[in-house]
């Protein structure tokens, strides 16, 4: 068994096609896939996937075997980029990785914590969905992140940062938008964009709402992103549902309105992988309350509260 099987296996799961994973993730023939799939269920001893009228979906031992195989390609490119920093220990690194329009509201509170504890250490930044810079912290490429508490990444831990509610976004020429605050009921009355499988805890945070209070969301349209979701917003007139911090990177066409009632609540947290050695990445976490509580003084962000 080879690590290119393992990665042939992983994007076909993840694409639900072997046409699909072929083309646009591996740039290999569809033919050619198969085969090394077969090879690979050949050595694992078990049936991984099972082709279907839309697709593939994976067996019972393709569920677990998947599991397994995401691991084992994170810690086989952990250790390669911990080898490559080891190569240079004179070069102190320090990589952060954010939720997009987090930078507001964490960096500033973020940087100079690192320059007290590392005047001369190199800072690298980047901006990628939750999932991404969860895998990103298991590969061992990022030291800190951002991002939500996602499921089933190992070896990764996450801190408890702040608790904001979501808030809801519509069209600023839509009749609710007049409104101080958005009857639960009216949101169930207007075709709803719903979060893509790149924010599953905002999806998952949204989901129990609608079932926690009794309503049943429209979901027509899907965003991968925020702002793909307010271009959506903005061109069906729908509406949609947004952690509080993003009301900054709204576009002129679009308003935020607060949800009346107990409004559903998700989590920010720091995450880190539990393997890192870094000596800056233990002072930095030393220092975690005395940022969150310069982002809670002087942030104009409010999480206990929404508009």
């Amino acid at each position: 068994m080879e690590l290119r099987h393992l990665r042939y296996f992983i994007a076909v799961a993840e694409e639900g096609s072997f046409l699909t994973a072929a083309q646009r993730r591996l740039h290999t023939s569809q033919p050619s896939l198969s085969r090394q799939i077969r090879d690979l269920e050949i050595e694992v001893g078990a049936k991984l996937l099972e082709r279907q009228a839309r697709g593939v979906v994976l067996t019972a031992a393709g569920k677990v075997f998947l599991d397994h195989a995401r691991l084992a390609l994170s810690q086989v490119e952990a250790a390669a980029e911990g080898a490559r920093r080891a190569e240079q220990p004179e070069k102190q690194t320090f990589a952060m990785g954010f939720l997009a329009g987090q930078e507001v509201v964490w960096l500033p509170h973020a940087l100079p914590i690192i320059r007290e504890e590392a005047p001369g250490a190199e800072i690298m930044l980047s901006s990628q969905s939750s999932p991404d810079l969860a895998l990103e912290l298991a590969r061992g490429r990022l030291d800190v992140a951002f991002l939500r508490a996602e499921a089933q990444i190992a070896g990764v831990s996450f801190r408890f940062l702040a608790r904001e509610p979501l808030i809801m976004v519509l069209p600023a020429d839509h009749r609710l938008a007049s409104c101080r605050k958005i009857r639960p009921e009216d949101l169930s009355r207007e075709t709803f964009i719903s979060s893509a499988r790149t924010s599953p805890v905002l999806k998952s945070v949204v989901q129990d709402y609608a079932s926690r209070i009794g309503i049943t969301l429209k979901a027509e349209y899907e965003a991968e992103n925020l702002s793909s979701a307010m271009s959506l917003v903005a061109s069906t007139g729908g509406v949609t549902l947004i952690p509080l911090y993003a009301q900054n990177m709204l576009t002129p066409n679009v308003v935020a309105r607060a949800l009346d009632g107990v409004p559903p609540m998700i989590d920010l947290t720091l995450g880190y992988n539990e393997a890192n050695a870094s000596p800056l990445l233990r002072r930095f976490l030393s220092r975690i309350d005395e940022m969150v509580a310069n982002v809670e003084n002087q942030s104009i962000i409010r999480y206990a509260g929404a508009l």
